[in-house]
């Protein structure tokens, strides 16, 4: 199958690589030139990530994967196409879909044929009709008209393991009415869906919020840990016992159940924020949600007040 995965950052290239591995002819947009000729030309992957510097070098030499500077190059021809690209959090805790819809403007204008466009950015529900409008226009602005299908396909990678959550993931989640883009996109995971059936189809606006729920879950398991930590701390109990303790029950599980110093990364905090906002958008009050943020920002300050008080407060010099 003939694939475009716009985007050549984390989700975008580990997405582009398994592809290829598996024999599709893949090719990926990078607009920013000197990462493309380090990746074009060295198979140099800007970020670390186990395996994948291999698994891009190996697919480029053997002529599955190639890289392209724009969509209008890399598009036409291609039945599918990812947008994966970055959707950071605005000041208000929204996300950022500009490079979304820049994307989804394009492939109107470039598309050549019957596609299913699938977006594969964490982004808020409701944003699959807006790719689809956007698509739209694009081709009405040409005259011409092309079979579309829009489909929801949210990540669930892990840094440093993101190869083996993609070939060997626990679920497969596509968000679509669309009978025929569902149908192309099992074509397209059936290297992945072997064993068991790990495809779960759903309507759009259930696989964009079960993204954001997945990460807020975690999130909240992050932050209650750092409460029962402060808790246990004032009683004299050893959270790290606690932890076992409650780990065991099969009902809980060991997982994210670590206190420390809160969540960060690329991910959870942003999609946090994206759901309060959501929920406010709707006149919702999420309270346990805004709760998690409030927990992890408090648990930042927690760190460094603990290190002065470890100094007595004499922290110049100290790195």
């Amino acid at each position: 199958m003939r694939v475009t995965v716009i985007g050549a950052g984390y989700v975008g290239l580990v997405t582009a690589a398994c592809f290829a591995d598996v024999g599709n002819q893949v090719t990926c947009i990078e607009r920013d030139a000197e990462r493309l000729s380090a990746l074009r030309d060295r198979a140099e992957v800007p970020f670390y990530e186990p395996g994948l510097s291999d698994l891009v070098r190996r697919n480029i030499e053997q002529g599955r994967l190639t890289l392209s500077p724009s969509i209008a190059e890399g598009l036409p021809g291609s039945q599918v196409c990812f947008i994966a690209v970055g959707t950071p959090s605005l000041p208000n805790g929204q996300a950022d879909l500009s490079q979304v819809e820049g994307a989804a403007t394009e492939i109107g204008r470039a598309m050549t044929g019957p596609l299913v466009v699938v977006q594969k950015s964490t982004a808020p529900v409701g944003t699959i009709p807006k790719v689809r409008a956007l698509v739209e226009a694009g081709l009405a602005a040409r005259g011409v008209s092309h079979r579309l299908g829009v489909v929801s396909n949210p990540e669930f990678l892990k840094e440093g393991s993101a190869i083996e959550d993609f070939t060997r993931g626990d679920r497969i989640v596509l968000g679509s009415d669309d009978p025929q883009a569902i149908a192309t996109m099992r074509e397209l995971y059936r290297p992945f869906n072997r064993n068991h059936e790990k495809i779960m189809v759903m309507d759009a606006a259930s696989a964009e919020l079960t993204k954001y729920a997945a990460n807020a879950m975690l999130a909240t398991r992050i932050s209650f840990m750092n409460e029962l930590a402060r808790i246990a701390e004032a009683v004299g109990a050893d959270i790290e016992q606690i932890r076992k303790g409650i780990g065991v029950d099969h009902r809980i599980g060991s997982h994210f159940l670590y206190a420390g110093a809160g969540y960060g990364g690329s991910c959870f905090p942003k999609d946090v924020k994206a759901l309060a906002h959501t929920a406010r958008e709707l006149g919702l009050h999420a309270e346990l949600v805004e709760a998690v943020e409030s927990v992890n920002q408090r648990q930042k300050l927690r760190v460094f007040e603990k290190i002065s008080d470890h100094y007595q407060g004499k922290l110049a010099g100290k790195t």
